[in-house]
């Protein structure tokens, strides 16, 4: 298992704090957390795309 980059855990750790502060409800910030890590993971293309489509929304 490979652990993310620091980039991609700080980026992860502010979609916490500010699902932990109220600005973002948690099943937004797992959407959002779940897309960027979609997005950056090395199963393909079609992967990408789609967690870059949920990191839009």
């Amino acid at each position: 298992m490979e652990l993310p980059s620091e980039e991609q855990l700080c980026f992860l750790a502010g979609v916490g704090l500010l699902a932990a502060v109220g600005v973002i409800e948690w099943p937004v910030a797992a959407a959002i957390a779940i897309g960027h890590g979609l997005a950056h993971s090395q199963h393909g293309k079609a992967l990408r795309e789609f967690g870059e489509a949920l990191e839009e929304v």
